[in-house]
C-alpha cells in the first residue's frame, strides 16, 4: 500500500500546485488592478511546473494524463498504475479549484470563471484540436528527451517547465494552452464551465502519445549511432 499511496500523493500534490498557481495567475490577470498579462500567466504555469514535477520525478513526476498516456503506451507505467496517476492528477486538479474559490474574492474568482480556459472564437473546434496536441506533442517530447532517456542531460523538471510556458505564449490567447485535461478539468468542475472539455482532453491526450511513440521507437532505440553520441547499443 506504501508504494502506491506515495505515487498517489505526489500527482495529487504536484498536479494541485500546477492548478492553484496556474488558475490563480488568470483569475489575477482578468482583473485590470493587477496588471498581469501572457507572459505572466506563461511563466507563473512553467515556474510553478519545473519546480513541482523537479520535486516529484523520483517518484513519478507526470501530473498530466497526457504525459501519463504517453508513459502507458510507451509500457514505462502499468495500466493500473496508470489510472492511479490520472485520478491522482484529477482530484488535486479539482480540490486546487475548490481551495481558489474558497480563497478568491467571490467577484474576482467568478469573473474570471475560476481560472477556468476556453477556445477563442476566432478558431475552428479542428484548428483547436491541433493547437492543444501539437503543444502537448512538444511537452512530452521534452519530458522523454529530459526525464526518460537515460542518456538526457539531467536538468531537472527545468526544461519541461520551460516548453509548457513556451507553449502558452504560443496559443494561450486562442485555445488557453491546457496541454493536461486536469488543468482544464479541476477549474470546469467547481465552476460549469465545460467550454472545449473534449478538446482538452482528446487533443493533448492524442499529441501526447504520439511524441511518446516517436520518442521511443525512433530515438531512445535507434540500433547504431556514431561514436560521438555515445554509446551504440540500444537502450531498452
Amino acid at each position: 500500500m506504501r508504494d502506491p499511496l506515495r505515487h498517489f500523493t505526489a500527482e495529487f500534490i504536484g498536479t494541485f500546485a500546477l492548478v492553484f498557481v496556474g488558475s490563480g495567475a488568470l483569475i489575477l490577470a482578468a482583473s485590470p488592478e493587477y496588471h498581469m498579462g501572457l507572459l505572466d500567466v506563461a511563466l507563473a504555469h512553467g515556474l510553478i511546473f519545473s519546480i513541482m514535477v523537479t520535486a516529484t520525478m523520483r517518484i513519478s513526476g507526470h501530473l498530466n494524463p497526457a504525459v501519463t498516456f504517453g508513459f502507458l503506451v510507451t509500457k514505462r507505467i502499468e495500466p493500473v498504475m496508470a489510472g492511479l496517476y490520472i485520478v491522482a492528477q484529477l482530484l488535486g486538479a479539482i480540490l486546487a479549484a475548490y481551495m481558489l474559490k474558497w480563497l478568491f474574492p467571490a467577484a474576482m474568482f467568478d469573473a474570471a470563471r475560476g481560472g477556468s480556459l476556453s477556445i477563442a472564437l476566432s478558431i475552428s473546434s479542428g484548428q483547436a484540436y491541433l493547437l492543444e496536441g501539437v503543444a502537448t506533442f512538444f511537452l512530452v517530447f521534452a519530458v522523454f528527451g529530459t526525464a526518460v532517456d537515460p542518456r538526457a542531460p539531467n536538468v531537472g523538471g527545468f526544461a519541461i517547465g520551460l516548453t509548457l510556458a513556451a507553449d502558452i505564449l504560443a496559443i494561450g490567447p486562442l485555445t488557453g494552452a491546457s496541454m493536461n485535461p486536469a488543468r482544464s478539468f479541476g477549474p470546469a468542475v467547481v465552476t460549469g464551465f465545460f467550454e472545449g472539455q473534449v478538446i482538452y482532453w482528446v487533443g493533448p491526450i492524442v499529441g501526447g502519445i504520439l511524441a511518446a511513440l516517436i520518442y521511443e521507437w525512433l530515438l531512445i532505440r535507434h540500433p547504431t549511432e556514431p561514436e560521438y553520441h555515445g554509446t551504440a547499443s540500444p537502450v531498452g
